[in-house]
């Protein structure tokens, strides 16, 4: 019997490759994209192995061959199907889609390589026979993937290996270091191409809106894990006291949210700086975690637990941090936290049912105070992290909804400012429908807005470009010094993964795009 671990994406390969399709659920139905993981039917899996060579992040496992901590898995897989009666393995009638035919020639923007663009890529690529040109504004690939995924859940940044298969297709073309908006504009784009996709994802963290917010030592999620996952740009790292006599330090820091990015701050910040050394983290921040004093986080969650955003599997992951203890406020017992946290031991606290109030502190953040129900109270500390949502970054030259943080669509097809359909231009992902949703659900996401295209092609729906593939190559090299192809993008990845086996860990990744930029190279795209 195998068995689906943590790390499972959703990615669902494991679900087209199930002979006997045991493995629920399925991007048809319910829970899809919204689950925590996938489950194998321990009563239907007939132990091929097929789901296990096609995840694409080494989630699934023989059950035999699982390791302590994730023995749990086998009773979470089994417990999926006793839970949902209606859930039935096997196959029942099989329906084939619809392939309409297609103009030839048709030529595609993608703008955004994280998880909504891979999956569209390869719909666009599996669907037509569309020539498609990739752009990123970094010169690595991966979006979120890459900047957003936490250093010690490497096997989730294993989707990016099926994702790199894609570009190598002859019909594909990459363009990284390029930014749509400043490089080039919305409108040249839908000048030279048959259809444009935005998958630009949501980076922006949302704002608390309370006194002393703008104090040195607060600062948001985004900008924290940018900084961790050795983001180009975000070198200022955040202002964590050593715990000297010239340095006082509390010892703690409040993460504001309890999503699967705040638990991943809350990881990064309180584990073992020799545990993070083993990790593509970032250099700038191993060297400052190393000092660190950070021996205690508190999370705050407005409402209670069961309202909790994070995933069952990530709450599991803070239980394996070596030497870190879990504790959990719920209800009226508020903890008195307005001394120093305990040096002797590291530990995770959660306070449910608690709002922030506001920031208190003359030069720099000395406390938080909370209303925990109808009682008010204060926490010290040396570091607030927001985490309470994220929108995406307004593109020049398009139409944005601040109010969502999304671009404006009718169910991915892009509108301007005066809500009309713009003929040939997608939004897909978080930045199409908010930040909600993991891999698989962004895999959903980007399948259904392809078949839109694919159908607005079909109907005759699309603005045909009037120009010749060579104008656009030669109207990029005129406004981007140094635009990075395949070649060049294979070349950083060499030498990152070079510079980690020295020092044994996985890769060590450049945070200056210059640097990018010398590993690629003069190379042909």
């Amino acid at each position: 019997m195998f068995v689906i671990t943590q790390s499972c994406c959703s990615d669902a390969a494991c679900v087209s490759v199930c002979p006997v399709n045991c493995i629920h659920p399925t991007p048809e139905e319910r829970g899809f994209g919204s689950s925590d993981i996938l489950h194998i039917d321990p009563e239907a899996c007939i132990d091929c192995g097929a789901c296990a060579d096609a995840c694409p992040v080494d989630a699934i496992y023989p059950a035999d061959r699982l390791g302590a901590r994730d023995q749990v898995f086998i009773e979470i897989n089994a417990d999926y199907y006793k839970n949902n009666a209606d859930v039935k393995s096997g196959w029942g009638p099989v329906s084939y889609p619809e392939i309409p035919k297609l103009p030839a020639g048709l030529r595609v923007a993608l703008v955004g390589t994280g998880p909504s663009g891979g999956y569209a890529l390869r719909t666009l690529l599996d669907r037509t026979e569309a020539h498609v040109t990739v752009l990123d504004k970094l010169p690595t690939p991966g979006g979120l993937v890459r900047a957003g995924v936490a250093p010690d859940h490497p096997g989730t940044k294993g989707v990016l290996r099926g994702f790199d298969l894609l570009y190598r297709d002859p019909r594909v073309t990459m363009l990284t270091n390029v930014t749509v908006g400043k490089d080039i504009s919305p409108d040249e784009l839908a000048d030279h191409f048959d259809a444009v996709f935005y998958a630009v994802g949501a980076s922006e963290s949302r704002r608390l809106g309370i006194p002393g917010e703008d104090l040195p030592g607060s600062t948001s999620a985004t900008e924290l894990v940018a900084w961790y996952n050795a983001v180009p740009g975000a070198e200022q790292g955040p202002p964590i006291r050593r715990g000297s006599d010239d340095d006082p330090a509390t010892g703690r820091a409040v993460v504001v949210g309890t999503g699967n990015v705040a638990l991943d701050v809350a990881r990064i910040l309180v584990s073992p700086p020799e545990l993070l050394a083993t990790t593509d983290i970032a250099d700038r921040a191993l060297d400052i975690l190393r000092e660190q004093n950070v021996h205690e986080v508190v999370l705050l969650g407005r409402r209670g637990p069961e309202d909790a955003a994070y995933t069952a599997a990530e709450y599991r992951a803070l239980s394996e941090i070596p030497g870190v203890d879990v504790v959990v406020h719920s209800g009226g017992d508020v903890p008195d936290l307005t001394g120093p946290a305990d040096p002797s031991r590291r530990r995770i606290v959660f306070l449910f049912h608690t709002t922030p109030e506001s920031i208190v502190g003359d030069e720099r953040v000395e406390s938080v105070n909370l209303r925990s129900g109808e009682h008010r109270h204060s926490v010290a500390t040396d570091l607030v992290v927001r985490s309470i949502g994220y929108r995406s970054t307004p593109i020049k030259g398009l139409a944005f909804d601040d109010k969502r943080g999304i671009f404006p669509n009718v169910d991915g097809r892009m509108t301007d400012v005066s809500g009309d359909v713009i003929p040939g231009v997608y939004v897909l992902g978080w930045a199409k429908r908010g930040p909600s949703g993991g891999i698989g659900a962004n895999k959903m996401c980007a399948q259904a807005t392809v078949e839109d295209f694919i159908a607005d092609a079909a109907s005759g729906a699309l603005r045909r470009t009037t120009r010749n593939p060579g104008e656009f190559q030669a109207l990029i090299r005129r406004r981007v010094r140094r635009v990075i192809g395949y070649r060049g993008m294979r070349a950083i990845d060499r030498s990152e993964r070079r510079r980690g086996a020295e020092q044994g860990r996985p890769r060590v990744k450049f945070t200056q795009v210059a640097d990018m930029v010398g590993a690629a190279g003069w190379r042909k795209r």
